[in-house]
């Protein structure tokens, strides 16, 4: 093929790829621009941590093990609220268990909520173990017996929600006697109201999120609803409450709002953990972003019209570079197909080139008897990991392991089941490092090597004893000595300070193997260097 002719088939390949990859975009664009929220914890970030909140490593380890916990919400903005468009939860409530939970290593699932359900049935579910907390929800005495609440995290006031154009003058608590109340069953100030106003001008009602408990104040069969402050100023906005208004509020009856947790020990240890973190946030940011209702309403829909915008001209072009790229793959397609089959046979040769180096690499740097790394492997890792660590200040152990009177079972039983021992010799050492920093290697004959970046003296001790307790404890045979079984020595040297460069340290980690070997073997021997 003459040259110019080639660079335009490959200009024009160029060409058609990019044409391509613009209509992938465009179609990711279209088909993501539908789902736009990022789930539960979207605002988690919206709290930080004013100071550091420590927890120590068993705790956590045991709350990392719970299965996600069954959370309930109940409809109280900003503190906690359900957006039907995205289906999540959202508020100041729901950041702060994110923000927490994620710090603790729990998880927590919300279901869609049931707008039918009394508050006191949520409650019950908690208390009877259904589900294992519930948000927001203020402490009570009697509440307290049934269940576990955290420290609190938010605090509110009732007020009594009537009509704009209704003449209520209400001067102190006791003042509400005089008219018809409707409220929330089960809501903390249902005792207080009891004491002070009429029964027969009680209304109690099971559903909330309906908006029947506004309505009734509308249409007038109720004066006054008795309902959360913060809560009515995001709903009034939200739901176009614009015909009612505070008429007052109960400032000497504050609610203290809580995480509620069904009763458990798991559940106790993790409000403890739990409490530690609420003194210690800042969530400013989080309550300016769910208590701003109008601004992120507006906010909300100008970007969803400069969406529809910036999709529309998207599409148009995205359209446009499809029919030119349709129109370039019509003329290059005998051209195109036979370049694809050239690149797949180029790339077919080039994987297969690959693979065979990773194995030949692979194979010369592994003990082919144990399957573990061999001496030039460990060398190799050696130098890089005692020059970080020299460099670091840090302490570094270093192992020796050889295995007791191997000769004789060479001896005794042939090279074959000698070979079958130092398999699973090499496996067992490398089941108890798996816990640790570091890996095993064989050595030589039936010596294997270990190096403990960042491992003090005790600590390498504890694990040389670990290895030769559990190859004991394998009770290979072995007839020719006592006790009948194989056993180990480990010589064991700990850098503190100085470099007395690798070489030194194995040097004096083979002393200590040599000492361990004098005083009757199946023992470890160590020293420090540095001291």
């Amino acid at each position: 093929m003459p040259l110019m002719r080639r660079v335009r088939v490959a200009r024009s390949r160029s060409a058609v790829r990019w044409f391509w990859r613009g209509c992938a975009a465009w179609l990711l664009a279209l088909l993501s621009a539908p789902s736009l929220a990022t789930g539960d914890c979207e605002h988690a970030h919206a709290v930080e941590l004013v100071r550091d909140v420590h927890i120590d490593a068993a705790t956590l380890a045991e709350l990392r093990t719970l299965p996600p916990l069954k959370a309930l919400a109940i409809d109280a903005p900003p503190l906690v609220s359900y957006n039907p468009e995205t289906r999540r939860h959202e508020g100041i409530g729901i950041d702060i268990l994110c923000f927490v939970g994620e710090r603790l290593g729990v998880h927590f699932e919300f279901s869609e909520p049931d707008r039918h359900q009394p508050v006191f049935d949520k409650l019950r579910q908690v208390q009877q173990g259904q589900a294992d907390l519930i948000l927001p929800i203020s402490d009570l005495a009697s509440r307290a017996t049934q269940g576990i609440f955290s420290e609190e995290f938010s605090r509110s006031y009732y007020a009594a929600i009537g009509r704009r154009d209704a003449n209520i003058l209400l001067r102190n608590a006791s003042d509400v006697a005089q008219y018809r109340l409707d409220y929330v069953a089960g809501a903390s100030i249902e005792a207080m109201l009891r004491k002070v106003v009429p029964e027969a001008q009680l209304q109690p009602y099971d559903n909330w999120y309906d908006g029947s408990l506004f309505n009734a104040v509308k249409r007038g069969d109720i004066d006054l609803a008795l309902y959360n402050a913060h809560v009515f100023t995001e709903k009034r906005f939200v739901e176009e409450l614009f015909d009612l208004e505070t008429k007052y509020i109960f400032e000497d009856f504050p609610r203290s709002y809580r995480f509620y947790f069904s009763n458990s020990p798991a559940h106790e240890r993790l409000v403890e953990a739990m409490n530690r973190f609420l003194p210690a946030l800042d969530i400013t940011a989080s309550v300016r972003a769910h208590q701003e209702g109008e601004r992120i309403f507006l906010e909300r829909y100008e970007s969803k019209r400069q969406q529809a915008i910036w999709l529309f001209v998207v599409s148009v072009v995205a359209g446009l570079l499809c029919l030119a790229a349709l129109l370039l793959l019509w003329r290059h397609r005998r051209q195109l197909r036979r370049f694809k089959k050239r690149n797949k046979q180029f790339e077919q040769e080039r994987r297969a080139l690959f693979e065979e180096k990773q194995k030949l690499e692979s194979l010369s740097l592994t003990d082919p008897l144990t399957n573990v790394p061999n001496r030039r492997h460990f060398d190799e890792r050696a130098k890089i990991k005692y020059a970080q660590n020299v460099a670091n200040g840090t302490q570094l152990s270093l192992l020796i392991v050889d295995v007791d009177h191997f000769k004789s079972v060479n001896d005794h039983y042939g090279h074959d089941k000698g070979d079958e021992y130092l398999r699973s010799i090499a496996a067992t050492l490398s089941d108890v490092l798996a816990r640790h920093v570091g890996g095993v290697a064989r050595y030589g004959g039936e010596e294997f090597i270990c190096l403990l970046p960042d491992t003090d003296a005790a600590k390498a001790r504890s694990i040389a004893e670990a290895m030769r307790r559990a190859v004991e404890a394998a009770r290979l045979p072995n007839e020719t000595v006592t006790p009948p079984w194989v056993t180990i020595s480990i010589g064991v040297a700990t850098l503190l300070h100085g470099d007395p460069g690798l070489p030194g340290l194995l040097k004096q980690a083979d002393v200590q193997l040599y000492r361990a070997k004098q005083q009757g073997r199946n023992r470890v021997c160590t020293t420090i260097i540095g001291k």
